[in-house]
């Protein structure tokens, strides 16, 4: 890498691609697998004379060892009169690197594009806000709690009295004795509800002191956030200029906020503008650098929920960077994204009556609709079967999974099945190919998940929200192995078989927790269940396509 330079030559004889491959739904080709090749490198200190000579900083090397997400941009260095197509045709290229986030709590260091805004200069506005809040959280965590006063009536019993008429007792004494009793009873209930309602008015001004900082608190951070998202000023292909709060506005009324999060909030989720891809993007942009590929990749350990793999690459998130890429990307011809593109499949027909019917679903095909307009199984079926009743989709499949599905053409259908689920009835199997040879016999897998809001439809593992998630494996040979789901999460088996704590092994061709192939090799072969009319046992096998 070139010292007090942020543009790193990139020496490259093969073909250049002819548009941007798309962030959401790639695999690096092998210009910026180059780039990944030398960023690494450097990364893990291995002689180059390509590289500056001084050494990774430590600190950096020890906190990047955690887990960073890093990112290669490969450019072309054009003039102010260069065109897209003519400067593509140049050979001389160049790549800049960028990682998400801060690193040791920087976003300048050496070798990497800066963040889009620095907002963590000491004496900065940012941080002089932000000591304020952190400030009042202190004086909030300081402050007593309200009691409740029910806390306090542990040592301040009702008095007891006998009721009762005693041995040596005439009428006359214990009616006075009686009346005295329900008097002093009387007094000592009017004295503790003169002490309860002085209590509750002191433990409310408590309560309301809090409120009121957290109030203020609240306050405070938004207006703080909306101060920092208006400072993210963006660049796009066009050389058009917006802050990020007009950008996710724009896509809110574009429809182009995804579906899956809270899109009645038009603004950006904390952290937009500082992943890799738009930091990468907005350096091209501002100095007139044309983008020719890009890949994200993860260096170091996997974090505990999310499934990562050192140098795995990845896609961009989608409730961070999808509005602000769709935006930024403008002016700039980019790949289609080939999961959002309209396909068409047969859908085989493996077994049919009047109230279910099982089919073969193919890899590519949605179980049911989606935001795209792609074909799906609950729309072929609902042609197929006009004048079915019932809810027709059971269960699902992922979109990449193939398979055995049961339909249900009535209510009835529908709703036993279902039970069946829910009482964990009905038997799959599925096979699936790994990435790497798998040592273990059999085995279970307890990990829960949960979605992962900010990246739908990723799911993480999340030992204190997640739901329960049990499956059992079965090694066929080095690389095949059989799936038992003991439930029926999201992605449970992907997830499972990839994640650190599972069998640290992704199926090959997931492009969301492993490595893009041609397909997802995972293949629902079996399935068994009791038919919900006649209740005799249905058992269906079909060979997985690989």
């Amino acid at each position: 890498m070139k010292n007090n330079s942020l543009l790193h030559r990139l020496h490259y004889d093969g073909e250049v691609p002819k548009c941007l491959n798309n962030p959401f739904y790639y695999q690096p080709d092998p210009l910026s697998q180059k780039a990944i090749d030398e960023l690494a490198a450097y990364l893990s200190g291995t002689e180059n004379q390509r590289f500056a000579s001084r050494n990774v900083n430590p600190d950096f090397k020890q906190e990047i060892a955690q887990g960073k997400m890093f990112g290669v941009l490969v450019v072309k260095n054009s003039t102010t009169t260069a065109t897209t197509s003519n400067a593509r045709g140049d050979k001389k290229l160049y790549y800049l690197a960028g990682y998400s986030g801060q690193i040791c709590g920087r976003s300048d260091w050496d070798e990497f594009v800066p963040a889009v805004f620095d907002y963590l200069e000491p004496d900065g506005f940012f941080k002089r806000e932000e000591a304020e809040i952190v400030s009042l959280s202190h004086d909030i965590d300081a402050m007593p709690r309200p009691l409740k006063w029910e806390e306090m009536l542990e040592n301040a019993h009702q008095p007891v009295y006998f009721k009762g008429r005693k041995a040596d007792e005439d009428e006359e004494a214990y009616i006075r004795r009686r009346q005295f009793e329900n008097a002093e009873l009387h007094r000592w209930k009017l004295k503790m509800r003169q002490k309860r309602e002085k209590f509750e008015a002191y433990e409310s001004q408590k309560a309301k002191k809090i409120a009121s900082l957290k109030t203020l608190r609240r306050q405070k951070s938004d207006a703080l956030q909306t101060w920092l998202f208006r400072q993210f000023v963006m660049q796009n292909g066009r050389g058009e200029k917006q802050d990020l709060i007009e950008i996710f506005q724009k896509c809110q009324l574009s429809d182009t906020i995804d579906s899956t999060s809270n899109s009645k909030n038009t603004l950006p989720p904390a952290g937009t503008g500082e992943c890799c891809e738009p930091k990468l993007l907005q350096y091209a942009f501002k100095h007139g650098l044309i983008p020719i590929s890009m890949a994200m990749f993860w260096w170091g350990k996997s974090p505990r929920g999310e499934v990562r793999h050192h140098l795995g690459c990845y896609p961009a998130c989608h409730g961070k960077c999808k509005p602000l890429l769709h935006w930024m990307l403008q002016g700039i011809e980019v790949a289609p994204n080939s999961l959002e593109e309209e396909r068409h499949h047969s859908l085989e027909t493996i077994y049919d009556d009047e109230d279910i019917c099982v089919i073969n679903k193919p890899a590519g095909m949605l179980a049911v609709p989606g935001k795209s307009q792609r074909e799906n199984v609950y729309n072929l079926i609902r042609q197929r079967y006009p004048d079915a009743t019932g809810p027709l989709i059971a269960h699902r499949l992922d979109m990449a999974t193939s398979g055995l599905m049961v339909v249900a053409k009535s209510m009835q259908a529908y709703l036993n099945l279902q039970a069946q689920f829910a009482k964990r009835q009905i038997s799959k199997r599925y096979v699936a190919i790994l990435s790497k040879p798998l040592t273990q016999a059999t085995g279970k897998i307890s990990l829960p998940l949960r979605p992962d809001l900010m990246d739908r439809p990723r799911q993480i593992v999340d030992w204190q929200h997640g739901k329960a998630a049990t499956t059992h494996f079965e090694r066929i040979d080095s690389y095949r192995v059989a799936l038992y789901p003991l439930t029926g999460r999201t992605h449970q088996l992907r997830v499972h078989c990839a994640h650190r704590d599972g069998l640290n092994n992704p199926i090959k061709g997931d492009d969301l927790y492993g490595q893009h192939a041609n397909r997802l090799y995972l293949h629902a072969e079996r399935l068994v269940f009791k038919h919900p009319s006649t209740g005799r046992r249905m058992e269906f096998s079909i060979p997985a396509p690989f």
